[in-house]
């Protein structure tokens, strides 16, 4: 559900109008400004008019007071990227000089350029209402532009609300309707008056298809006296030139552009980007060798969707959201019999580092303990090295030696030592709090931390690494282990025939793991495995018949501790060709219940009986009873309540 989320925020799909407002207080007359809005219900609270920077209009509307201003604005914003606009703060904008026109009730609207409008969203313009958005509402704030209610009561005037339930105020022939239902009416109005129509819009850019680099898909495609047209099915496919040694072609192009013999069949210099084959590369596994089309249907309809894809998140904007465009494609054209790639896709989270940082104050080498802080206006918060710090303690000597302008660092301590701030966040050297798993395999085993690694939790989330709880697994399994060999006795494991309590441990965890595993549950089956085991060691099971179909179910979690026992067991072949344990719920059946047994209401005691008890049996169980025979000594039974498999209580 998150990766359709974002999915769907990324396509960013709205329902609006699209608006042409006149535009006036400019030399050249009968320009006309195009807005696009999801709310043309607020069309009478439109305080101002924001466009993106690079508006084609800014030009021919700016009059010749603001001309300076907006060169000056529109400069500072070029040096600005998409993304870093979008995560502003801080209010900026600069007012053009000209006007729009309301075309409901004749109101002059400024208008004003500012960098939270795109010019690749909608029509790079937004008429502003601040009563009813939040960002509107700090600008009209920020340059004291007054602000028009038209939400009535839901308007406090101290923050923006933006409520489609409300009825509208100072909104003409809306006054009194509520806004949802006031979109149609202004559509309506708009497409008759002319001056507008609904729409749908769409955030999504088109992709970037083309790279200037050797590697990638050689596109199809020939020019001709600046004409591109596609390659005839003869001369396909296109394949790379095989070349010894590659650079950038002239002014910016591909390396493709310095091949003499491409370059005189006037073949297209770039390439296409990695997602390309990506989107489509799952299909043509199905057919691989087929020389007349990606794949053949009938090869498709038999082995139709993907059955799991495991990626992570990052991927959601990109190849993944291209391999589904690319197969409802090909499933339009009836090319293959299915509109989705994937059957199920699994997301994993990302093992998480614990960083830790330092704090300096501003111009000077001097280091403040975390505590302190509080007491400094100024300090630069900087990551530190894990390796240094023990804890939260860090090491000073090991951080002047750490790097060379460290090496006069002074500190202020908190009782005798530097406390360093934690954070959890990606692992990364840049953040230097990233761990060797080479120490911990060569201290704990593969096994070990393969296994630590699934306990940690639900393999979708992130998760911060941690230690402390890897010898616990560790212990499980020696433990495991001890089930086969003892350190004095040697070999422990025996031939004899298991018992039902045994069998009953057994086929518990090969149902738990098959369950678990499916659901890529396997924190869970982890912990199924230990309890199973500490089972097992209380049962003193040591029979083979119960632990080789347990090696098996270890087998994907702990691969190499199961093979190393598996062939101990006299085993010739690999366990991997074992045939995996079948449950059998006739061994699970629980052939009796510990009751609570209640004295005039209160528990007194627990007693396992056979479910098959008749309730005069159970009564005789009960009565005989050394702890129940106390509480009942001399005191005469009145009633006996027995409810087959929950309860018993005496009254007396």
């Amino acid at each position: 559900d998150s990766m359709k989320e974002m999915q769907t925020n990324w396509i960013g799909k709205s329902y609006g109008a699209e608006i042409d407002f006149e535009i006036t207080g400019v030399p050249t007359a009968g320009q006309q400004l195009k807005v696009y809005t999801t709310r043309p219900d607020t069309i009478f609270g439109v305080d101002f008019m924001v466009i993106a920077p690079e508006h084609e209009l800014i030009n021919t509307i700016t009059t010749a007071d603001q001309q300076a201003a907006v060169d000056e604005y529109c400069t500072y914003v070029k040096s600005r990227s998409e993304r870093e606009r979008q995560a502003e703060k801080k209010i900026s904008g600069c007012f053009t000089g000209a006007y729009a026109i309301n075309p409901f009730n004749g109101v002059k609207i400024p208008i004003w350029i500012s960098e939270y409008v795109l010019a690749g969203y909608g029509t790079g313009a937004i008429m502003a209402v601040p009563c009813g958005d939040d960002r509107d509402f700090k600008f009209a704030q920020h340059f004291n532009i007054p602000i028009t209610n038209i939400l009535g009561d839901a308007f406090n005037g101290e923050e923006a609300n933006s409520t489609k339930d409300a009825k509208l105020h100072n909104s003409d022939f809306l006054n009194g309707v509520v806004m949802r239902d006031a979109i149609a009416i202004v559509n309506k109005r708009l497409e008759e008056m002319g001056i507008g129509i609904a729409k749908v819009n769409y955030r999504m850019r088109d992709a970037a298809f083309s790279r200037q680099r050797y590697w990638g898909e050689p596109f199809p495609i020939q020019w001709k006296n600046g004409t591109a047209y596609p390659l005839t099915e003869t001369d396909l496919p296109l394949l790379l030139p095989e070349v010894d040694t590659y650079s950038p072609g002239p002014e910016g192009e591909g390396p493709l552009a310095n091949i003499p013999d491409w370059v005189a069949k006037e073949l297209e210099t770039n390439t296409m980007p990695g997602y390309a084959g990506s989107s489509w590369y799952f299909l043509r596994y199905m057919d691989p060798h087929n020389e007349q089309e990606f794949c053949n249907r009938a090869v498709s309809d038999y082995w139709n969707q993907v059955d799991l894809y495991i990626g992570g998140t990052e991927h959601a904007v990109g190849h993944l959201l291209y391999s589904r465009m690319w197969t409802k494609a090909l499933f339009d054209l009836g090319h293959i019999g299915f509109d989705e790639p994937f059957k199920k896709l699994l997301n994993q989270g990302m093992i998480q580092g614990s960083s830790r940082f330092v704090y300096r104050l501003k111009g000077t080498q001097e280091f403040i303990s975390y505590g302190l802080i509080k007491d400094f206006e100024t300090v630069d918060k900087l990551h530190v090295d894990v390796n240094i710090v023990d804890g939260i303690e860090l090491d000073t000597a090991a951080f002047n030696k750490w790097k060379p302008d460290y090496a006069g660092a002074s500190f202020q301590l908190e009782d005798g030592k530097y406390l360093c701030g934690t954070e959890v966040e990606k692992m990364s050297k840049s953040k230097f709090n990233t761990v060797n798993p080479d120490e911990l395999v060569q201290k704990f085993g593969a096994d070990t931390f393969r296994m630590y690694e699934m306990f940690l939790g639900p393999v979708e989330q992130s998760k911060p690494w941690d230690t402390k709880g890897i010898e616990g697994v560790h212990r499980f399994i020696k433990k495991l282990w001890r089930l086969f060999f003892d350190e004095l006795k040697g070999k422990v494991w025996n031939e004899e025939a298991p018992t039902a309590a045994e069998l009953k441990v057994l086929h518990k965890a090969i149902k738990k793991t098959q369950d678990d595993t499916e659901r890529f549950s396997f924190n869970t089956a982890v912990s199924g495995f230990m309890i199973c085991v500490n089972e097992l060691a209380d049962l003193k099971c040591n029979k083979r018949a119960v632990l080789e179909p347990l090696l098996i179910l270890v087998t994907p979690y702990a691969p190499h501790v199961a093979e190393e026992l598996w062939s101990l067991l006299g085993n010739t072949s690999s366990i991997l060709d074992a045939a995996y344990p079948v449950f059998d719920p006739s061994h699970v059946v629980e052939s009796a219940k510990e009751y609570p047994v209640s004295i005039n209401g209160k528990v007194r005691t627990n007693l396992l009986i056979s479910l098959d008890a008749t309730e005069a049996e159970v009564q005789e169980l009960v009565l005989a009873n050394e702890l129940v025979q106390k509480w009942v000594e001399g005191k005469s039974l009145k009633k006996f309540i027995f409810v087959k498999g929950r309860m018993i209580n005496l009254v007396i």
